[in-house]
């Protein structure tokens, strides 16, 4: 019992034992933490002011060297800005010198204008004194001195001047007219080519003389049709296989003949369809005209023309001057125009536009007032011609003045071509402008429609509105128009004048 009791009080004393010594221990450790985190905590202050100062250090460092750069960027700028101003002075130092220098010469350019002025007058009067000296001395004005000295001279070197000047224009004409001899007589020859057109009449070939009867119809009804659609004369006669259409007007001419080649063909020839036929070939005439202008310009190599100046140009294939196709006279005259031109050095295109286009307005001349000449000069000017073209072609009847050397040209090339041996004929182109005249004062009259001369000009065949005339008035027309051309034309023998006043009534059946 004492012994449990002893180990047991021993065991509490040795347990409280070991509770001091743990507490000792663990105060102990304690404390000996505590001590190394406040030696901790003093390094790292120590630490962190050492940072801090450094980095003060630095960025003290650092203001000091921007401060500096700062400071030595303005200093920089500070001696441009001076250098600037500097240069500004010297150049404002450097105007005042010069403008006082404008200045100083300007004056003394003043002062010798003066003087150079006042010396001009010292010199006129002196010359006006030497003249009036001279003048006192000899007894003679300017002019007469002057007179009297070129009298003097040409006396003294007369026979000399004389023989030189004859020696000179003997030799210039001689060199002047072999030159254009040469120039003549190499154009004629490589366009020496004939003019041959239809004058009066055209041949009509048909295949049998059965066509005959179906043309002339019953009693002559569609003869007398187709030479009132047409305004020509179709002779039938004994002639084997032809028929001949005569007409002064080729245009016509032109009509009828594809008219008639076209009933022919049909084989279907009564009124109305003449009628039909006729309107057709007469639309049909203008797409040949367009197409004769643009082979004319093409032959001849004349380019850059209106369509509108090649389509009055193509009128001119059915029109005759003297007997001579104005169209194939024209293209005759621009290959002459051309060859000229080349010779002598001239604008050869603009010799060539003058040439075709010279007779233009002769396409026009009957249906607008004025000569030929004054009519095509208003259709190129209208159409843009170049104003070197329309000198060209204006002076080839001298109506204008020879401007350029290549309105000299085509005058020539115009009088080389009409002036060829059977060219033109003058009685022929007489009798047409009879006729063409026959048929204008027959037109004048109110309320005509549409006249033909016809029989080589012994008859004129005159239709009229029937709504604007009355047969009364129709008769007294005829009379009147046989009075006018009594009075105005001259012609041999008689001319009948028929009066037609024609009444349709045409309505559809449906």
């Amino acid at each position: 019992m004492v012994t449990k009791l002893t180990v047991l009080i021993f065991a509490v004393v040795a347990g409280l034992i070991g509770l001091g010594v743990g507490y000792y221990l663990r105060l102990i450790i304690s404390l000996g933490k505590k001590g190394s985190m406040e030696i901790e905590i003093k390094e790292m202050l120590l630490t962190a002011k050492e940072e801090a100062k450094k980095i003060t250090t630095d960025a003290e460092t650092k203001a000091v060297e921007v401060l500096e750069e700062t400071r030595k960027e303005i200093r920089e700028k500070e001696d441009k800005i001076q250098e600037s101003q500097n240069r500004l002075v010297k150049k404002e130092d450097l105007l005042d010198r010069r403008q006082a220098d404008i200045d100083k010469e300007a004056e003394i350019i003043k002062d010798r204008a003066v003087e150079i002025r006042q010396i001009k007058e010292r010199a006129d009067k002196l010359e006006e004194d030497k003249k009036k000296a001279l003048e006192r001395i000899s007894g003679l004005s300017p002019t007469e001195a002057k007179a009297e000295l070129l009298k003097t001279i040409e006396k003294n070197a007369e026979s000399d001047l004389l023989s030189r000047i004859k020696k000179l224009e003997q030799s210039g004409e001689e060199v002047l007219e072999k030159k254009a001899q040469d120039i003549l007589a190499i154009s004629i020859q490589r366009m020496a080519n004939s003019v041959v057109g239809d004058i009066m009449s055209t041949a009509v070939a048909i295949q049998n003389d059965e066509i005959k009867g179906k043309i002339i119809g019953k009693e002559g009804r569609n003869i007398k049709a187709f030479e009132r659609a047409t305004g020509v004369e179709v002779l039938v006669d004994d002639t084997p296989g032809m028929i001949t259409i005569s007409s002064f007007d080729p245009v016509r001419r032109y009509i009828a003949k594809l008219a008639l080649e076209n009933l022919i063909k049909d084989g279907r020839i009564q009124p109305a369809k003449i009628e039909k036929v006729v309107e057709e070939a007469q639309a049909d005439i203008n797409k040949t005209i367009k197409q004769k202008g643009e082979e004319a310009a093409y032959e001849c190599g004349v380019v850059g023309l209106d369509p509108r100046i090649l389509l009055i140009l193509g009128r001119l294939h059915f029109r005759t001057s003297y007997g001579q196709s104005v169209l194939q006279h024209s293209i005759e005259m621009t290959h002459i125009a051309g060859m000229i031109a080349e010779e002598i050095g001239a604008n050869v295109a603009v010799a060539k536009a003058g040439a075709l286009l010279h007779d233009i307005g002769k396409a026009l001349d009957h249906e607008v007032a004025g000569t030929h000449v004054e009519i095509g000069r208003r259709i190129l000017q209208k159409f843009g011609v170049s104003e070197d073209i329309v000198k060209a072609m204006q002076a080839h009847h001298e109506e204008y003045p020879y401007e350029t050397v290549e309105s000299r040209i085509v005058q020539t090339a115009d009088a080389i071509s009409g002036a060829r041996p059977g060219a033109r004929k003058d009685s022929v182109e007489n009798y047409l402008k009879r006729l063409e005249e026959l048929e204008a004062i027959a037109n004048s009259f109110k309320g005509v429609e549409k006249a033909y001369a016809l029989s080589a000009g012994r008859e004129i065949r005159i239709f009229v509105k029937p709504e604007e005339m009355t047969d009364l008035e129709a008769k007294n027309t005829a009379r009147e128009i046989a009075m006018r051309v009594e009075k105005e034309l001259k012609y041999p023998g008689e001319i009948k004048v028929t009066v037609i006043r024609e009444t349709r009534a045409i309505d559809f059946a449906r």
